[in-house]
């Protein structure tokens, strides 16, 4: 355990996250996505874990983590099929957390288009998270230089 770090975020999840750069894309999956195997495709290319609520993870994610300020989809949803427009509980809490980081509003993304997304990403977090549709992708950002 580590003094200000969220004791969820695991030894390889911290080291995922510190090897990222600006630009690199984490993808938060729930338990139904194939993360194992989109995992593979991935820069870092094997599955990370974290057996808690999407919406937690994001949160411990995001206590460390800037989203990237200079495009347009940092923060991403996979869409419900057939109804691109359905924010669903688990969509609320996850951007509410994004929100609280002082991050965008999510986009959404059509389901097979997100599975493209995720394979071209740095790295995959499947959580615990067993209702539908709980897959997000988070671009990281900069952290500037100390004022001064």
């Amino acid at each position: 355990m580590l003094k200000g770090v969220n004791p969820i975020l695991n030894a390889d999840v911290l080291y995922a996250l510190r090897a990222m750069g600006h630009g690199d894309d984490l993808i938060i999956a729930d338990t139904n996505f194939p993360s194992n195997s989109v995992a593979q495709e991935t820069v870092l290319g094997h599955v990370l874990r974290i057996d808690r609520p999407a919406a937690e993870v994001v949160q411990a994610v995001l206590s460390l983590y800037p989203i990237d300020t200079f495009v347009d989809d940092a923060a991403a949803r996979m869409e419900v099929v057939g109804e691109p427009d359905t924010i669903l509980p688990v969509m609320e809490e996850v951007q509410a957390e994004v929100t609280a980081a002082g991050g965008p509003t999510m986009i959404g993304v059509e389901r097979f288009d997100f599975y493209d997304r995720a394979k071209q990403a740095y790295a995959v977090i499947q959580t615990g998270e067993r209702r539908f549709y709980g897959c997000f992708a988070l671009r990281k950002g900069v952290i500037p230089p100390d004022a001064g």
